[in-house]
């Protein structure tokens, strides 16, 4: 089972990277289309107008993407920010409570966040929406990914809290902690 799920937390985590990935190819192309045009406007005074059409509403897409399917690698590999000041000072004991308190509450946050954007998606789907830019993009599409890293978020979450249970270490335990001594 832990295989499987490291796999998925990998998975999801590639997946982002892909989209960090085609967020540069998209600028880089867009940047080399208006370098071309500039050109053609110094030799020729008129511009050829290449352009992606709606590169940006692409960008923001594959940004809102990555940004959720990274959620639970970040986590797993102890990357999100975490406010140690009170709970480094405190017994081992009573770390461990505060720690399953706070997982506990990140878990009924993500649950929640997960079930209302699965709520939307089908919403989107059932009417029909579509992005507003050049190119109309169902938004259901663009929703897909953002409620499967939420919901990949909630497993890594439920699957913290058993560790947590089980008297294991959190897997963020002595990852990223306390940056300026290092």
């Amino acid at each position: 089972m832990r295989a499987a799920l490291d796999f998925i937390y990998r998975a999801s985590g590639g997946l982002a990277a892909l989209f960090i990935t085609g967020i540069t190819v998209i600028v880089a192309i867009q940047v080399v289309l208006n370098l071309i045009d500039k050109i053609a406007i110094k030799f020729t005074g008129q511009g050829v107008g290449l352009t992606i059409p709606s590169y940006a509403d692409f960008t923001g897409f594959f940004l809102a993407t990555a940004s959720f399917l990274a959620l639970a690698y970040t986590l797993r590999a102890g990357g999100h920010i975490r406010v140690t000041l009170i709970t480094s000072r405190l017994a081992a004991p009573i770390r461990r409570v505060v720690e399953i308190i706070a997982v506990i509450i990140a878990l009924g946050m993500s649950t929640y966040a997960t079930w209302y954007m699965g709520l939307l998606v089908l919403e989107s789907h059932e009417f029909g929406d579509q992005s507003s830019g050049m190119v109309s993009v169902p938004l259901w599409i663009v929703q897909t990914p953002v409620a499967f890293g939420l919901a990949v978020l909630t497993l890594a979450l439920a699957d913290e809290l058993v560790a947590l249970f089980r008297g294991q270490p959190a897997s963020w335990d002595g990852k990223g902690d306390n940056l300026l001594s290092e």
